[in-house]
């Protein structure tokens, strides 16, 4: 009976795989076929090695979304994209219009499947957790301060700069790993970077308890 339930799950386990494989790359498919490839890349690591790389691309680079998403939230924002950065991509002045394309509810399983399959194998899991702290927050308000250029939610308004993409809902968009990865070891993801280093200018712990703090909003 036991060897008879586990062949039943090994089958059910192999079925799922198989399943799953077929969706991810029906979500390749019509990525291409959106030709979404024209402004995003899925190679990686980083392409960029000058500042000219860097403003050529016409969008972010997808190559680890799935270190970066979580996949509840790329799938409703495929459906129904809404503007993360208040400025156009690359643009310090023009600002964003709004206009990415919508796919339909079954396309955007697929290719959220696809890019949820994206990853580096470097970003470890159970990390982060969210959590709003003092430290963290002081941090991001005052002694980067990161309020600078992101807007970021404050009590019922959203407020700070615009140059770069907005934490609001961060909760919800960022996997919180990936947060305290990215800014541990900017360079994995981005050789040229946009935004400052902070691995010379935060203790460990300091940039967790930013990247929990981020990870609450």
């Amino acid at each position: 009976m036991r060897k008879t339930v586990t062949l039943a799950l090994g089958l059910a386990l192999l079925a799922l795989t198989a399943f799953s494989s077929r969706v991810e790359a029906g979500g390749e498919q019509i990525f291409n076929d959106k030709k979404c490839t024209d402004c995003h890349y899925t190679q990686g690591p980083a392409r960029e090695k000058t500042i000219a790389d860097r403003l050529a691309q016409k969008g972010p680079e997808l190559w680890y979304a799935g270190d970066k998403f979580q996949a509840p939230w790329l799938t409703g924002w495929l459906a129904d994209p809404k503007p993360i950065r208040p400025l156009k991509f690359n643009s310090l002045t023009e600002k964003n219009a709004g206009d990415h394309p919508k796919l339909s509810g079954d396309e955007a399983k697929e290719v959220a499947a696809f890019l949820m399959g994206l990853k580096t194998g470097e970003v470890k899991t159970g990390e982060i957790q969210p959590k709003n702290n003092p430290k963290g927050k002081q941090i991001f308000t005052k002694t980067m301060p990161c309020s600078g250029c992101h807007p970021y939610p404050e009590k019922e308004s959203v407020v700070g700069g615009l140059s770069a993409p907005s934490l609001a809902g961060a909760g919800a968009r960022l996997n919180p790993d990936w947060i305290y990865a990215y800014l541990a070891n900017p360079k994995l993801f981005k050789p040229v970077k946009m935004m400052p280093v902070f691995t010379d200018l935060l203790k460990e712990d300091d940039m967790k308890k930013v990247a929990a703090h981020v990870a609450s909003f």
